[in-house]
């Protein structure tokens, strides 16, 4: 059993990753702000593209970096790149005149926050897995949680700094925490007693013939990611644009989103003895789809309803990404150590094509968000039709 310390600096890490990771996003009234960055709808897309690639990356490298280094050298690795994110948004703030040079600034921001991402998250699944053998579910779900509520609390503390008029506190703030994270995690073993014939296995697995069934999960990731971040990035330029709303009423629609996965992920954990989780996977993409069309023909003068389009929509998305690996790995048993690095990295080319897509639709294209968000329910109904084929043969994970 892990010391009690070690098991603290493994879930305070998985809350500090979340806040971390949406700082970007929750910023982005800033940053599209012509008084401050003045970035366009194109040039905000693209900021965060080096991230979704980065993170591509490292989750699928971070296996094999794992074996060689060790899982605590990789989670230092990672906290270490999201420091240096947070220093390099901090710093672009004070080059914010010269545009081309702060908009090159945030660009090696967000990459060193995919290289974060990327490492951070499997080596804090991993070291929860081997803290707790014999309640591995309950483990991971709750470091997920932790994560979830990361992601909830960003935009609420954006909201508080942007009205105290400092929007740059809450990099300053995640960074104060990181190091002291980063100078507590030195001090622990963190050790996962991985054993030689368990190294041989992900050796073994690496060199296994991808099925076929693999690339229908992947699909489905990448489908999901799509539908995540059209709310996770792009939930605040549409309340502050659609409903001429303020950036703190933005920053609330964005915390209700994040909030909302984390309450359905723990929600669906907790009654899937009357609600199946293969039920659950069918039925949420369905709710997902319904959140896009009522966000898409949401009036102007309904911005509280509008927000509540993103709870709807964060309730949809909350348990997918974690069932879809979940029944990966049940499945896949040849590439079982395999199936999570893929898949997030599956999750990720859907997030950079979000992310970076929506820019140029709107420059360029001519369309307005309402329609984009429209559109984006296509996708939704065909994560919903293909949740059927990945439930298919998915056994139900305990």
């Amino acid at each position: 059993m892990a010391q009690r310390a070690e098991i603290t600096t493994v879930y305070s890490a998985g809350l500090i990753q979340g806040v971390a990771l949406v700082t970007f996003p929750a910023t982005s009234a800033v940053f599209t702000n012509p008084s401050d960055y003045g970035l366009s709808s194109t040039e905000y897309g693209a900021m965060f593209v080096p991230q979704a690639l980065m993170a591509i990356v490292s989750s699928l490298l971070g296996a094999a970096l794992r074996s060689r280094l060790g899982a605590k050298r990789i989670y230092l690795l990672g906290l270490f790149s999201n420091l240096l994110a947070m220093t390099l948004l901090i710093v672009s703030r004070f080059v914010m005149e010269e545009h081309s040079l702060a908009y090159v600034v945030l660009l090696a921001a967000t990459t060193c926050m995919g290289i974060g991402f990327g490492f951070t998250v499997p080596a804090l699944n991993t070291f929860a897995a081997a803290f707790f053998p014999k309640k591995v579910d309950r483990a991971v779900l709750f470091l997920n949680a932790l994560l979830g509520l990361g992601t909830a609390l960003a935009p609420v503390f954006v909201a508080i700094f942007v009205g105290l008029g400092i929007w740059w506190g809450l990099p300053v703030l995640v960074g104060v925490l990181i190091l002291g994270l980063l100078l507590f995690s030195l001090r622990q073993a963190l050790i996962t007693h991985e054993t030689p014939d368990a190294t041989n296995s992900h050796q073994r697995t690496g060199k296994a013939k991808i099925p076929e069934r693999f690339w229908i999960y992947a699909t489905f990731a990448l489908l999901y990611g799509v539908c995540e971040t059209m709310n996770g990035n792009w939930a605040v330029p549409y309340v502050t644009k659609h409903f001429g709303a303020s950036a703190s009423v933005a920053s609330f629609a964005l915390a209700i989103f994040w909030g909302m996965v984390t309450v359905g992920r723990i929600l669906f954990a907790g009654v899937q003895k009357w609600f199946p989780e293969k039920l659950v996977c069918r039925v949420l993409p369905f709710g997902v789809a319904a959140a896009f069309v009522a966000t898409a023909c949401m009036p102007k003068t309904k911005s509280f309803l509008g927000i509540l389009t993103f709870a709807l929509a964060g309730l949809g998305c909350s348990a997918l990404l974690p069932l879809t690996i979940s029944f990966g790995q049940k499945e896949l048993k040849t590439i079982t150590t395999s199936v999570a690095g893929g898949l997030i990295a599956s999750y990720q080319i859907g997030y950079g094509i979000a992310a970076f897509g929506v820019g140029p639709l709107l420059t360029w294209g001519g369309l307005n968000l309402n329609i984009i968000y429209g559109g984006t329910a296509a996708v939704a109904l065909a994560m919903s039709l293909l949740s059927f084929i990945v439930t298919q043969k998915s056994p139900s994970p305990a």
